[in-house]
Order: structure tokens, then C-alpha cells, then sequence
């Protein structure tokens, strides 16, 4: 993605975080010689060769599946936060603009067996249910249940590149004070996130 120098976030640390934060994503393909999206959890781990990678599922019904050997490098996308910025909370006179975290991820996609799949279940589901009041597992699932992981196809992203596009009012710094100050006074959860965001730049 274009991402201005001033927007670019190299910290590879704070990436991973929000990787792990927000890791519902969109996997980015090509189909039938057109781009195809499905909205899916993309959980970062590392496998057993060490490599940091994205692993997932998707549905066997959906067909996206069918060409990802044909694919040399897929997309997925992460969105963090983001919020209307509204250029009356600055000093000078400027037009308004948009302020966000995203993440592009690009990898090389491997099928997974169905042995390794029901192992990222696990983990999955065990994440997840860390802090429900009930949490479930899988463990304790009939093999009935458990059969419904034939009707998925796992596999793991092998990360070739990351971009992260920090927009944090980065080139206002005279501004943040309003800026935040404005953004808290939303009372909105993702204009809150973006102005504790900004306070950390």
C-alpha cells in the first residue's frame, strides 16, 4: 500500500501486537483472474521451522481455496482503529482528514494436514475462550463435533513482507493536544483508540 514516509511504522514489536490484537483480518486472493476476499481470523504464530507465520481456516464450500497453489504471494489485511479528524480542532486553516492503523501482511500459503488444522483449532478456541465466564474446549468435544473440521481447509501464511500505516496526525504535533482532547470527547470507542494512539507518538 502507499504509505508516506511520515506514516510508516518500522517497529516491528508494536506491529506484532496489534497483529495479535487485531487479528481478524481479510485474506486477499486471486480467483477465476479476479481479486477475492474472505473475512477471517488470521492468527500470528510460528511453525515448526521457526518462520513467523500467518495460520488460518476457511470453509471447503467457498472456492477461493481451489487456486491458492496458483497464487505466488497473498495479501492479508488488518484494520486497527480509526476516526474523522476534523480540521476545526486545528490551529491553521486545513481541510479534514481520516487518522488510522492498518497492516498489510504478504506470505507464500501452504495447506495445512487435517492433523495440523485441528491443532490450530485448539489453539484458536483456547485463545478465545481465555476469559469467558464458561470457557469451552475443544477437548471435551464428541468426535461428531469434531468431524466438522473435514468441512475446512487449514493453512498457514509464510510472511514475506509488512506494511504498517501509523495515520497519527503525525505531521500536526502543534495540534495533538486538541486533537485528542476532541477525539476523547466523543465518548466513541474508536476515536478514543486513536487518541490514545497519538499520545504515544
Amino acid at each position: 500500500m502507499f504509505i508516506p514516509d511520515h506514516h510508516r511504522n518500522d517497529d516491528l514489536s508494536e506491529i506484532k501486537a496489534f497483529l495479535k490484537a487485531n487479528s481478524f483480518g481479510i485474506l486477499v486472493s486471486q480467483y477465476q483472474n479476479k481479486p477475492w476476499a474472505t473475512h477471517i481470523p488470521l492468527e500470528l504464530e510460528v511453525n515448526k521451522e521457526g518462520k513467523e507465520v500467518l495460520t488460518a481456516h476457511i470453509a471447503k464450500a467457498n472456492p477461493q481455496w481451489h487456486e491458492f497453489d496458483q497464487n505466488e504471494e497473498v495479501l492479508c489485511i488488518f484494520n486497527g482503529p480509526h476516526s474523522y479528524i476534523s480540521s476545526s480542532w486545528y490551529k491553521d486553516e486545513e481541510v479534514p482528514t481520516w487518522d488510522y492503523i492498518a497492516v498489510h501482511v504478504y506470505g507464500k500459503l501452504s495447506i495445512l494436514s487435517e492433523e495440523e488444522v485441528m491443532a490450530s483449532m485448539h489453539r484458536l478456541v483456547d485463545k478465545y475462550e481465555a476469559h469467558s465466564k464458561e470457557p469451552i474446549s475443544l477437548k471435551k468435544m464428541s468426535p461428531h463435533t469434531l468431524k466438522q473440521v473435514k468441512g475446512v481447509v487449514g493453512f498457514e501464511i509464510e510472511i514475506t513482507d509488512i506494511q504498517a500505516q501509523y495515520k497519527l496526525s503525525r505531521n500536526r504535533k502543534q495540534d495533538h493536544p486538541k486533537i485528542i482532547a476532541e477525539l476523547e470527547d466523543t465518548k466513541n470507542p474508536m476515536s478514543i483508540a486513536i487518541a490514545k494512539a497519538i499520545k504515544k507518538e
